[in-house]
């Protein structure tokens, strides 16, 4: 691990930076091409070390892939009998529950193992659910084993999502393959992040899949196939925040080329939070610029759809003239890490005045200096560091190679942003 010391500017930051392509769209989009009547194209796949971990799974599983070579952004995926494999999921939330539903539809066992750090993330609810649609599993958490059969029956399963939408969406995406369908319902305190579930839905309904999803917390997925889409993957909206937060940070203006009008992404919802702390966006012809102020405001606001946006909203709110209250983000405590307690943690360690609630974070303004920001495996908290690294002196990011999960070359990134 590289402790790398975060760039510190002097001035405002103004750059265009062109961001690789969605995750949450590129793994879904793999999956449903994985599964489908026949061959698909994806491109503007991102390339990083989720993605990666989701290509080289499906690929141990049977599927075609190609070309199969480090760095292509455009795949070729063809669907085959899917096989017995063993499956390496890293910290990658997406292929840890995205796959154990297609591996029902393999011919033998399909063992699943992670990063250490991923064994303390919740999992029996997407295992529990698939006994109940007639899935062979073996354990409850890291490693586990699914024993696939080629077939399982399907049918309706409650399960309590509130930990992840990721447990509906992995249902979801397989869900049509099941001999019956699946009917997820949901009971337990609302689900985080509904937009990914959204984009699930969406994606599904793109690929010809019949979903009813107009009951209260129940959807409701047909058998049948999946049409082969030629999938075209937007830029990463969520990855873009820590971008467009350089400009509120140090009152620049950064823009973000190819944003698209109409998007199922939940990041996209940055610019508001950005408006809110004194920003100006504006957009046109795709080309979204964010302006920041002469000095941020605080900020109210519950970010239970948008909570993978917390680490840069608390970073820029530790650099704002008042108090912030972030709440709805309890769910955050299950994610890489515990992203509440070591959000206070590390801004504190620089001399912040965060205080953790039940559900989120009460952020009060402080002047901040240099220290150790450890980023706890998790690339969230990386990029959280470098911006606020980018006006204060020497702040120094711990394993700064953990971005590489959706951001190939991040640092490499941020200089060229900085260099504008």
């Amino acid at each position: 691990m590289t402790v790398w010391r975060a760039p510190r500017v002097t001035g405002p930051v103004t750059a265009t930076v062109e961001l690789p392509g969605s995750k949450s769209i590129t793994n879904r989009a793999l999956i449903l091409a994985a599964l489908a009547d026949g061959p698909s194209t994806v491109r503007g796949v991102l390339r990083s070390r989720d993605t990666d971990l989701m290509l080289g799974a499906l690929s141990a599983l049977g599927v075609g892939i190609e070309p199969d070579t480090p760095g292509a952004t455009t795949v070729r995926i063809t669907p085959a009998p899917l096989r017995g494999a063993d499956v390496f999921c890293g910290l990658a939330g997406t292929v840890l529950r995205f796959l154990p539903p297609v591996a029902a539809f393999a011919s033998g066992p399909v063992r699943f193992d992670a990063d250490e750090q991923a064994r303390l993330r919740p999992q029996s609810t997407i295992l529990g659910a698939l006994r109940v649609l007639g899935v062979d599993v073996a354990g409850d958490a890291l490693p586990f084993t699914v024993n696939g059969r080629g077939t399982a029956p399907g049918g309706a399963v409650t399960i309590d999502a509130s930990a992840s939408s990721q447990f509906v969406s992995g249902l979801l995406l397989s869900a049509p393959r099941f001999d019956n369908g699946v009917t997820v319902h949901h009971v337990g305190k609302p689900v985080p992040s509904t937009p990914h579930i959204d984009m699930t839905v969406d994606m599904l309904t793109t690929a010809g899949v019949s979903v009813d999803a107009s009951g209260a917390d129940t959807w409701r997925v047909a058998p049948g196939p999946i049409t082969a889409v030629d999938w075209v993957v937007e830029p990463d909206l969520s990855n873009a925040a820590a971008f467009l937060a350089a400009a509120a940070a140090t009152g620049g203006s950064i823009s973000v080329p190819n944003w698209p009008a109409i998007t199922t992404q939940p990041g996209a919802q940055i610019t508001d939070v950005l408006r809110d702390m004194g920003c100006e966006v504006t957009s046109a012809d795709g080309l979204l610029t964010v302006t920041g102020p002469d000095r941020l405001s605080p900020i109210g606001i519950d970010l239970h759809d948008i909570g993978e946006l917390t680490p840069t909203i608390a970073a820029l709110a530790a650099l704002a003239d008042g108090t912030s209250v972030l709440s709805g983000i309890a769910h955050l405590r299950g994610h890489e890490t515990d992203r509440l307690t070591a959000l206070a943690t590390e801004i504190n360690r620089l001399g912040g005045r965060v205080t953790e609630t039940d559900d989120g974070l009460r952020i009060e303004s402080a002047t901040l200096h240099g220290g150790r920001w450890l980023s706890y495996a998790d690339h969230r908290m990386a990029t959280a560091g470098a911006l606020i690294g980018l006006v204060t002196d020497d702040v120094d990011v711990d394993d700064i190679e953990t971005t590489a999960k959706t951001l190939p070359d991040f640092p490499a990134m941020w200089q060229r942003m900085i260099a504008g």
